[in-house]
């Protein structure tokens, strides 16, 4: 049987942060920068002309100096802020409470904490004690994909049950100055903050996609692609050009998993416009089924393990036809690969 997936509700960052405030920043604090020009070139390329910050470019923990205790400190209180924001909308919008729901799963990989996100979550919400809880902490890109995989077995492990999803990431905890490589540059445009939740259940809430098989791969040899990094100062994030393009190596893979199957339409993670076209041109889609994606990168940034649920959310804007075959796919460090595929429920 499916398990059906609510409408994604989606919180943003308070603050609305350009390209070109960015682009002024990185001037200000590396005018001696040798490759200065050629920064600000793949700052404007990155496709991102908006995103939304948890605090304003300038804080401590943005911009400023703060070290790793008060960038942690503020990374989880704002990553809680937003998730307790999209979870409460996304019960509402699906007609539930918090003594609904028999689970949470989160993914918040940016700041450390213990207890996690889940745990902060069930108590702030209200949910029931015996409530089952999962938090996943280091799948960044890939969370939200890996969230909606997890809380799916949770519900077909239990049928009748009905599990809350949450993803939350303050992704401009990474912006260093100390940091001064290009591919650390185009990071400090590409990212976004936010939290995303939806609802999954055995009977379908409302209209929406409703999950049939996943899909998750590891690529072999490949931890030191796309990794995290801690210092005195905080999380950094740091790619090696190999890990830019090892999508491409995944390829095969996925239309390995794919070749039985159909897609009406997509939901990609935003990583850059060359993985959502790669992976619009894997599932045999024209442009126009990127759209979502592509706005969302546009918009609000990549937005780590959040990107899915938001991309989702913005397809039920324009949903596809009852029956429609869809596919989710999404790529993060290690370099690893989730997908999600099954149909439009109307």
């Amino acid at each position: 049987m499916p398990v059906h997936v609510s409408r994604p509700r989606t919180a943003l960052g308070a603050h609305k942060i350009t390209t070109a405030e960015i682009a002024d920043d990185i001037r200000s604090h590396h005018a001696g920068h040798p490759r200065l020009g050629a920064a600000l070139r793949a700052v404007s390329g990155c496709g991102v002309q908006t995103r939304y910050f948890s605090r304003p470019l300038g804080d401590p923990s943005v911009a400023g100096e703060a070290g790793i205790a008060a960038r942690v400190r503020t990374d989880f209180a704002d990553a809680l802020e937003l998730g307790l924001q999209a979870a409460s909308d996304a019960l509402s919008a699906a007609g539930l409470t918090a003594a609904d729901l028999d689970g949470v799963v989160t993914t918040h990989s940016t700041g450390w904490a213990v207890p996690h996100l889940d745990v902060h979550l069930m108590t702030g919400l209200g949910m029931r004690p015996s409530a089952r809880g999962l938090a996943i902490t280091s799948a960044a890109c890939t969370g939200g994909t890996k969230a909606l995989i997890r809380a799916a077995e949770m519900v077909t492990a239990r049928p009748g049950s009905t599990v809350l999803v949450v993803a939350a990431e303050i992704l401009s905890t990474v912006y260093h100055h100390s940091d001064t490589g290009i591919e650390s540059m185009i990071y400090k445009a590409l990212f976004g903050d936010s939290a995303a939740a939806a609802v999954l259940s055995d009977e379908p809430l409302v209209p929406g996609f409703a999950i049939e098989d996943s899909f998750e791969y590891v690529l072999p040899g490949t931890a030191e692609r796309l990794a995290g990094r801690i210092e005195s100062d905080g999380l950094h994030f740091d790619a090696t050009k190999q890990g830019r393009n090892s999508s491409t190596e995944v390829v095969p893979v996925l239309r390995d998993w794919l070749a039985t199957r159909h897609s009406d339409f997509a939901v990609v993670h935003p990583g850059s416009p060359r993985i959502i076209t790669d992976t619009i041109d894997l599932l045999g889609l024209d442009a126009d089924a990127a759209r979502h994606s592509t706005d969302t990168l546009t918009e609000e940034g990549n937005l780590g393990g959040v990107s899915v649920l938001r991309v989702l959310e913005r397809t039920h804007a324009l949903p596809p036809s009852p029956g429609a075959r869809g596919t989710m796919v999404a790529y993060g460090p290690g370099f690893t690969t989730a997908a999600l595929h099954g149909h439009w429920h109307g």
